[in-house]
């Protein structure tokens, strides 16, 4: 008797106790990070870009002083036995955003342009949610949060994220999917991802909390997620995200997130520096927003400097850049180039007809070489008072998506990080282009904070 109530006793305790997460698909560690920022235990971690597992193994353990570090390696390859044996009674919650190329619209023209065998159909990384299953199964997870990109909804005509929900249901989880938008819980960034929640059966007996948001848009124009419910509210198992309330504040601007940042390059003739990562640069004002304090002081403390705040040095484009306005795109940038063109060659008097030669150079050093249609979705200067839109990976290659709003060049890697709200302290030390892919890629941590808030109260058995 005494034995049962004891077994009684400590399953209680299980149940009370988070599980431990496992944190697949690491990325730079940004899901994983939200979900420690929770009061989450971060037990291992797989990701296979080895500048990411650096940069996710600081954050997450060793600026705690944890010797832990995550696993360098393809998932295909390797075993969920390597992670059973540290999970302990408390159990596991799998997290992870498998690769979204195969489903992306940019990824999809890509493989295509490869060739007809390269459609993103048969691209590998499509299916590779599979493994990222395979691992929760075999772990027995109390609970899975997946995200991926809203194309994921018709990969070849398969449903990903329903799929995997049937696949979930089938094995003694209740789960649904949704569609979440990073700037209603305080992300200065619009950026919708699908996610997936699922619980076991038998630890939750209500239905599933999603995320509340913080925040709420300044007018009533709807995102693209919003568009896409019409098509997908017959989907099973799909459920509408709760509605931000009119009067929560407003989402958190391009202004709201940077402009307390160090000046950079002030205007086109300005001096160019490259900031190594580790360089310690002072604000440039007090913070101003709750979201800069926020950022300043997310680990107790008062940062005085930030690092990690280099940006490109695109030479050409840095006049170009001074004359766009804030929402130009490409478009404009060409137009512009056309004009300054024009200038040059009447303060030198070039002749287009007759001075080929000279005119043929000036043009190169002045005018960027892409088509004025086809291109200008690639250049996009921001507007200050509004989210950023959506930073992805090919920040990596270039910046002229995110041109800054102020200053005539394309956004740092610490400003990249604000916009998808990573703190301050949190530290990028690898190059450049490692970072900005690390950044574009992650899921921003006060949306995943909000969703392991959420999951809390499905694992601990509370309701709003």
């Amino acid at each position: 008797m005494l034995r049962s109530c004891l077994s009684i006793l400590v399953s209680e305790n299980v149940k009370n106790e988070l599980p431990v997460v496992i944190d697949l698909f690491s990325g730079c560690g940004g899901l994983a990070f939200g979900f420690k920022s929770a009061g989450y235990k971060i037990l291992h971690g797989v990701e296979i870009m080895k500048a990411a597992i650096n940069t996710a193994s600081y954050n997450l353990y060793w600026r705690d002083g944890l010797d832990a570090k995550h696993h360098w390696g393809d998932i295909t390859e390797l075993n969920p036995e390597l992670f059973k044996k540290d999970i302990g009674e408390s159990g596991c919650i799998v997290i992870g955003g498998p690769p979204c190329q195969a489903y992306s619209q940019i990824g999809r023209a890509k493989l295509k342009s490869l060739g007809e065998d390269r459609k993103h159909t048969n691209d590998s990384r499509g299916f590779l949610f599979q493994d990222f299953l395979r691992f929760a199964l075999e772990l027995d997870a109390r609970a899975i949060v997946m995200e991926n990109v809203p194309e994921a909804v018709d990969y070849g005509g398969l449903n990903v994220p329903q799929h995997v929900c049937d696949i979930l249901e089938e094995n003694n989880y209740q789960a649904c999917w949704t569609i979440l938008n990073a700037a209603d819980f305080g992300v200065p960034q619009v950026r919708e991802r699908i996610f997936v929640f699922a619980v076991k059966k038998n630890v939750t007996t209500q239905t599933l909390n999603l995320p509340t948001p913080t925040h709420s848009s300044q007018d009533s124009k709807a995102v693209q997620g919003q568009l896409r419910r019409k098509k997908i509210f017959e989907s099973k198992s799909f459920r509408i995200p709760n509605i931000a309330d009119s009067n929560l504040p407003n989402w958190v601007t391009v202004r709201d997130a940077v402009s307390d940042l160090p000046s950079l390059f002030p205007t086109a003739k300005s001096k160019y520096h490259l900031y190594k990562p580790n360089i310690q640069l002072f604000y440039n004002s007090e913070a101003s927003t709750d979201y800069q304090r926020l950022m300043r002081n997310w680990f107790g403390r008062g940062q005085k400097s930030v690092t990690g705040h280099g940006y490109r040095r695109t030479e050409r484009d840095f006049p170009i850049f001074e004359r766009m306005r804030p929402g130009d795109d490409y478009r404009d940038a060409s137009i512009i180039a056309e004009e300054m063109l024009d200038e040059v060659c009447r303060a030198e008097s070039v002749d287009r007809n007759l001075d080929v030669g000279i005119y043929e150079n000036l043009r190169q050093s002045i005018v960027p070489p892409y088509d004025r249609e086809k291109f200008h979705t690639k250049w996009k200067k921001m507007p200050p008072d509004k989210p950023a839109h959506t930073l992805v990976a090919h920040l990596s290659t270039d910046t002229y998506s995110h041109l800054h709003p102020w200053e005539p060049r394309g956004i740092s890697v610490r400003e990249a990080a604000r916009l998808q709200s990573f703190p301050d302290g949190f530290l990028f030390q690898c190059n450049m282009g490692d970072a900005f892919k690390q950044i574009g890629n992650a899921v921003p941590p006060l949306l995943s904070k909000a969703i392991a808030l959420a999951m809390r109260k499905n694992l601990l058995n509370y309701d709003e």
